[in-house]
């Protein structure tokens, strides 16, 4: 791999960890344009480590509440901030039972398939897109008392139920911020609340995956250090770096943008790329 490649990628995964468009099925739609075959550990390898960059970034725009939350819940204070992080461990359980129980058989599906890739595209489009006509459906806005009316904080379920989602959406094309945000809104949970509990609900899988992988590092095998040579030490470098910065900036205008409520237009661009992906 080239730093030239590694730059692009970067700016994928920057660009749709945050975006409601999947970055692993960006990933490897770049790799199928750029030519990049990476051997699988390898490719997982790279793939954890922009992620883990992007995890960074999420940390550093939300720096302040970050901080709070970690306050509240290491010195066992009780109050709101150290039940929120009780509610992100809660949201983790799904995902944490697929991890460990079917991580294997997940990975085959990041082998080159784009079928795959533009089915979950597809499915990224139509949950963006009745997520977005659900909540601004006049029906439904006409009726009190209805989630969709009053919008409410996120609950213990709501954070269970969110992360369900977010095991679902291990698939590549299966956006996790989409999905994550699209079932938050669609239980009836407020749009910003939703959007930030979806950004700091990814850094314990992510860093998780992170501190499993390490066991390859610390103790590689001849393989595996032949697969590493590779990658190369400065795309792994430009690679991160891209991932974090652009990831700053796209964490910045997600945020904005959900507030808004702008994102059917993603469930446009899902669809066409997600057409495009199967035909191909």
């Amino acid at each position: 791999m080239s730093w030239l490649e590694a730059l692009i990628l970067g700016i994928v995964q920057g660009l749709a960890e945050y975006l409601p468009i999947s970055s692993s099925g960006h990933l490897e739609i770049c790799r199928q344009i750029l030519g990049v075959d990476l051997e699988g550990g390898v490719s997982l390898e790279f793939d954890v480590m922009l992620h883990v960059a992007t995890v960074l970034s999420t940390i550093v725009v939300l720096w302040h509440e970050f901080w709070q939350l970690c306050v509240s819940f290491f010195t066992f204070r009780r109050d709101a901030d150290f039940y929120y992080v009780c509610k992100i461990l809660v949201s983790c359980i799904p995902i944490g039972i697929v991890g460990v129980c079917f991580k294997d058989y997940i990975e085959q599906f990041f082998d080159g398939n784009l079928t795959v890739v533009g089915i979950c595209l597809c499915v990224t489009a139509c949950l963006l897109a009745f997520a977005y006509f659900f909540r601004t459906s006049p029906l439904i806005k006409s009726k009190p008392g209805h989630p969709a009316y009053t919008p409410r904080p996120i609950g213990w379920f709501d954070a269970f139920v969110i992360g369900c989602s977010q095991a679902v959406a291990v698939l590549p094309g299966l956006s996790r911020s989409g999905t994550t945000i699209a079932t938050g809104i669609l239980i009836g949970d407020r749009r910003e609340d939703v959007a930030r509990f979806s950004f700091f609900m990814v850094i314990i899988p992510i860093l998780g995956e992170a501190l499993l992988d390490m066991k390859k590092i610390v103790a590689p095998s001849v393989d595996a250090v032949s697969q590493a040579a590779s990658v190369g030490t400065v795309p792994m470098i430009v690679g991160f770096l891209a991932a974090f910065l652009v990831g700053c900036a796209a964490c910045s205008w997600m945020l904005k943008l959900v507030k808004k409520g702008k994102l059917v237009w993603f469930a446009v661009y899902c669809l066409i790329v997600g057409l495009i992906c199967i035909f191909y």
